[in-house]
């Protein structure tokens, strides 16, 4: 996956007062034909606003390209036009001018407008023969979700639409991006040949694979499938629990499964147990200092919380039998890990 701003926008270098819609979309093709020479050719191409317009555009001089998907784009390059109609005659005049578009400043030359001007969608997209999901938001007040209709409707099958209900022009909330991106996942698997995944195995009780990363693992224990990773604050992707996270929650699942089994024995009336639990290491510290024999007392702080009709003496023997978790003991004990290569 390759995911780029256009010139000047987000971190990309350049002045976006030096583009147009044109080389936007040279733009796209630019950065095709660099993953078809270096990596594979793209088979589905995402465009946000404008850049839905552009993917429309470039997708549909493309082969390679298998489906396509849009947000909030305009149904053709020129209805930009219409959220400067009060900066054009300056534009014209001046030949440039600073515009706010969704709360943004940017700096438009003369240019730009021109180039918006000779473009047109309609016959391409009447033309077009990729699978295509619009998704827009009706309450969209940079691009009206009328846009969305026209671009539906000038489309040949299969063709699909979703209301990003609530959802504002640039997705800033967190949840609505989120959003967007699983229903992205999930469309495209009808239009993309899934490329199969080396199946992970082992002989042993678990393995872990870590390949590209950084720390994205894939865990493999019994029949379960895990991902283990690092926050996004210290270069993760955040896509699943840490190491210590790992170890933490088995700690938290062996003692709720003890006080339960126990509590079931003796038919006491425990509705529900919680285990809450923090423990102090920090994974990459501790990495840091992997090849010293300085070794670091770790700490769990754990808080167990129990519903039920439950008396005081039985509250406190729970309280007992947490300390007797199988987990529990071996933290304690310590254990002993013989180590070989393979």
């Amino acid at each position: 996956m390759l995911r780029f701003d256009f010139t000047g926008l987000g971190q990309s270098d350049g002045k976006f007062e030096n583009t147009n819609f044109t080389s936007n979309v040279n733009d796209i093709k630019a950065a095709a034909d660099y993953l078809k020479e270096n990596h594979k050719a793209p088979g589905l191409l995402i465009g946000h606003s404008l850049g839905g317009t552009a993917v429309l555009m470039a997708g549909s001089q493309m082969e390679h390209v298998k489906a396509i998907a849009t947000i909030g784009a305009p149904c053709e390059p020129d209805h930009v036009l219409n959220m400067l109609t009060e900066d054009i005659d300056e534009i014209e005049k001046k030949g440039e001018a600073t515009v706010t578009l969704a709360g943004r400043e940017f700096k438009i030359k003369s240019q730009f407008i021109e180039d918006l001007r000779d473009q047109g969608l309609g016959k391409l997209l009447g033309d077009m023969r990729k699978s295509t999901l619009i998704m827009h938001s009706p309450q969209d007040e940079t691009v009206e979700v009328s846009n969305a209709r026209n671009i539906y409707e000038s489309l040949h099958h299969p063709k699909s639409f979703v209301s990003l209900d609530g959802a504002d022009h640039l997705l800033s909330n967190n949840s609505d991006s989120m959003y967007v991106g699983d229903l992205i996942a999930c469309w495209v698997q009808r239009y993309l040949e899934r490329e199969p995944e080396s199946e992970l195995k082992t002989d042993e009780q678990v393995v872990a694979r870590l390949d590209e990363g950084p720390f994205l693992t894939e865990i493999l224990a019994g029949p379960h499938h895990l991902l283990a990773d690092e926050p996004t604050s210290v270069g993760g992707s955040n896509l699943g629990p840490s190491p210590y996270e790992f170890l933490t929650s088995g700690l938290g699942a062996c003692t709720a499964m003890t006080i339960k089994m126990y509590a079931d024995r003796k038919k006491w009336p425990l509705e529900e147990v919680l285990v809450h639990l923090n423990y102090d290491n920090k994974y990459l510290e501790d990495c840091d200092k992997c090849e010293t024999e300085e070794r670091k007392i770790g700490k769990f702080q754990r808080i167990i919380e129990v519903k039920g009709n439950l008396d005081e003496g039985q509250r406190k023997r729970i309280l007992q039998i947490a300390n007797k978790c199988p987990v529990h003991k071996t933290l304690e004990q310590g254990v002993t890990i013989e180590t070989q290569m393979k």
